[in-house]
């Protein structure tokens, strides 16, 4: 069984930031991408930012210059360093994985369970 478990969010001023940390756990016998998602209420779930096992990355126009993702690849984590937050990164992050639990099984997307993330004004 595979987990990924997100941590890090919170309450925060506007200008501050956060970093996000999403590890996954379980049967893992290789991982591609990662990211980041998040969805705000009455909006639907938006790309934030990804990462390839290669550590090439893809943000969302709206962070891009705020926004860091990065991985361990040997701890099967990976991260979101936000800066400059504004009001409008309010949301649920999720963070996600498409990953292989065996050897020579196909690669699926698995989910964390979300974390929240405020931005006060």
């Amino acid at each position: 069984q595979v987990q990924l478990v997100e941590s890090g969010g919170g309450l925060v001023q506007a200008g501050g930031s956060l970093r996000l940390s999403c590890a996954a756990s379980g049967s893992i016998f290789s991982i591609n991408g990662m990211g980041w998602y998040r969805q705000a209420p009455g909006k639907q779930r938006e790309l934030v930012a990804a990462i390839t096992s290669g550590g090439s990355t893809n943000y969302a126009t709206s962070v891009k210059g705020r926004f860091t993702i990065s991985r361990d690849n040997a701890e099967n984590t990976v991260y979101l360093q936000m800066n400059s937050l504004k009001p409008e990164d309010t949301a649920v992050y999720y963070c996600n994985a498409d990953l292989s639990p065996f050897s020579g099984s196909g690669h699926y997307r698995y989910w964390g369970q979300g974390t929240q993330v405020t931005v006060s004004s």
